[in-house]
């Protein structure tokens, strides 16, 4: 294996793959940073370039895949600073990292992100090179009915978010659900809440749903702030930029753990940085929130999905590269990449394009000290747009958002269906409801669904194949366990003193 890395880094620190892998870093943190785009249209965008460009197979992928481990730091940004998440990874960033930035610590807030997100990707990248083929050969162990019982834990860990409101959690995570299955029932054909508009067959686009419900609710909240006469029309002061050494060391817990958490889920195809940055924020907060400070502003609530969201995205390259299924939909996408060259991924792909798969690995390395070099000197001038006057930012968020979801679908129908779920979104934030629950259900929900429908295809229809084998009766449990011990251990303790 050293060998092997070794050739890869051979491959990696040539002139042009380390241009490319410095380029990659740019493109992929600005293309996270802006609402809309995200790492899979930015590969999508230069997929076709750097084919047509003539560039070997092994320099494209080390593009493609910097813009993605790139679009992964960026898409905290927007989570921190406006409350809008960049991608669906970023969601959970969005809990601890914008309360953060309106107490003055958007620099700090910033920098613990950097940090995170490299220290849980580095996390990943040594499992990835160490541990793939075994890692392979687990996530071959998880069929529709495994997949099915990991989306009910992830719904169960949901009601640990929210603590203090379980209750809105679950109605904020069945709106999500509903939402998600807005369309074309792929298994029947029968229509689902189109109301007779053709426009909605294909359900609601998922860049539609976060910029409405992120993007335009905070629009919409600032505009109602600025009518108050204590408000001097600009957002909270920026405070100090750069996060200190003891901030980082407390969280080192956070991070190892999410770290681990998020590679494992993210080698698992199917799950994806949301699942995984969902998962390890609730665990995190089951573990260390004992004062209930997380979602006010904690620390570790912003190290925890940060650092599980990167390992996440590196751990998808581990089903695709060792077994040829995409992890998760931006490998889909590079997947295409590699069929573009004629490369077919999977096992032999390591004896047969050993500079592929070692170039790839390598500037993995590479391109995550590279993001780390960029990003932490980068946080104060960052951090400074919070120092932009609301009447400056308002319009700002509004032409991204509305740029944003233009650009992908050239229909006037998708910036009202955006605009109707902004309104939404803020009637939901003003009742006092968190939308990331919102937003996991609708995730989740269709990933739910869709393996449900293929674990009772496989059985005939009997629920049975649900909890049949070992991996899916053990997330059953550890399921029930997350609902009934936070409601069981207060009275256990109580009984005890007594």
């Amino acid at each position: 294996m050293f060998d092997f890395l070794i050739d890869g880094f051979g491959v990696a620190l040539t002139p042009l793959n380390l241009g490319l892998a410095l380029l990659g870093a740019l493109l992929g943190t600005l293309f996270g940073a802006l609402p809309g785009i995200g790492p899979i249209n930015g590969i999508a965008i230069l997929m076709p370039l750097a084919y047509t460009l003539g560039l070997p197979a092994e320099s494209s992928l080390i593009l493609l895949a910097a813009v993605y481990t790139g679009a992964e730091y960026g898409g905290r940004m927007s989570s921190i600073l406006l409350n809008v998440p960049g991608d669906a990874g970023a969601v959970m960033t969005t809990l601890d990292g914008y309360p953060l930035a309106q107490k003055g610590l958007a620099g700090p807030a910033l920098g613990l992100s950097a940090v995170s997100s490299f220290l849980g990707a580095t996390i990943a990248i040594i499992g990835l090179t160490l541990f793939a083929p075994l890692l392979a050969d687990i996530a071959v162990m998880f069929g529709p009915a495994e997949f099915f019982a990991l989306m009910i834990f992830a719904f169960s860990s949901m009601s640990v978010m929210m603590g203090k409101d379980p209750i809105k959690t679950a109605i904020g995570a069945v709106l999500g659900v509903l939402i998600g299955t807005v369309g074309i029932d792929s298994g029947t054909g029968v229509l689902r809440y189109t109301f007779g508009m053709p426009e909605l067959y294909d359900g609601i686009d998922f860049v539609v749903m976060i910029i409405g419900l992120f993007a335009i609710s905070e629009i919409l909240l600032m505009l109602e702030h600025s009518q108050n006469t204590n408000d001097n029309g600009k957002l909270p002061p920026l405070g100090r930029v750069f996060v200190s050494l003891k901030e980082v060391l407390a969280c080192k817990g956070a991070i190892g753990r999410s770290g681990l958490i998020g590679f494992i889920i993210g080698v698992l195809p199917g799950t994806g940085a949301s699942v995984a940055s969902a998962v390890s924020y609730t665990t995190e907060k089951r573990l260390s929130d004992k004062d209930n400070t997380f979602g006010t502003g904690d620390m570790r609530g912003l190290a925890a999905p940060e650092s599980a969201n990167n390992a996440a995205a590196v751990g998808s390259f581990v089903p695709m590269l060792t077994l040829g299924i995409p992890g998760s939909g931006t490998t889909a996408v590079l997947l295409g990449a590699l069929m573009l060259y004629n490369i077919t991924p999977g096992p032999m792909m390591f004896t047969e394009r050993p500079e592929v798969a070692g170039g790839l690995i390598a500037s993995l390395y590479i391109g995550n000290v590279v993001l780390l070099l960029l990003n932490l000197p980068l946080a104060g001038v960052f951090a400074r747009v919070l120092t932009i006057p609301r009447w400056v930012l308002v319009p700002a968020i509004a032409i991204l958002a509305f740029v944003g979801v233009y650009q992908l679908h050239s229909d006037l129908f998708a910036i009202y269906l955006m605009l109707v779920i902004g309104v939404f979104g803020y009637l939901l934030r003003k009742l006092g409801f968190s939308l990331a629950p919102v937003i996991l259900g609708y995730v989740l929900g269709g990933l739910m669904e869709q393996n449900l429908r293929r674990a009772l295809s496989i059985s005939g229809g009997d629920t049975g194949i649900l909890w049949q084998s070992g991996i899916s009766l053990g997330l059953w449990i550890a399921a029930a366990l997350l609902l009934v011990l936070p409601w069981l251990v207060p009275k256990l303790l109580v009984a005890a003193r007594r």
